[in-house]
């Protein structure tokens, strides 16, 4: 199981950070809105540098004139088991305290050209008797 964590970041703009522990590094997006648990609403989730491993737990305060200054607190944190990884989706199970259930991250292209992602919680299949 690898881990992952929320950060909530008070910077010029307040957004979410979701960071995936993958490869290493802390495999990072952007998500300028309120993360919903609500199944099937999709959110940008825009792609940001990977982060160093050490982050992971990090709260506090990135002084004026650092990239992303401003207050980052953890809105959520736990593990994930990846189900399906490629260059344009990424599927994980996760165990976090808000984060919990298969969730999506699937690659578009805008319709300026630009790649970015969209995360949402995927629909709960039933299991029938």
């Amino acid at each position: 199981m690898a881990r992952f964590v929320v950060h909530h970041h008070f910077a010029r703009t307040e957004h979410y950070d979701l960071r995936l522990e993958m490869d290493f590094v802390l495999r990072s997006w952007a998500i300028p809105k309120d993360i919903t648990l609500a199944e099937k609403k999709r959110i940008l989730a825009v792609p940001t540098t990977d982060h160093p491993m050490e982050y992971i737990n990090f709260e506090g305060i990135l002084p004026k004139g650092v990239y992303g200054a401003g207050v980052v607190k953890i809105w959520d944190t736990g593990t994930y088991d990846l189900v399906e990884k490629g260059p344009e989706k990424i599927v994980a199970e996760f165990h976090g305290k808000k984060l919990k259930g298969k969730y999506a991250l699937v690659q578009f292209t805008d319709k300026r050209g630009k790649k970015n992602w969209l995360f949402f919680k995927m629909k709960q299949q039933k299991i029938r008797p």
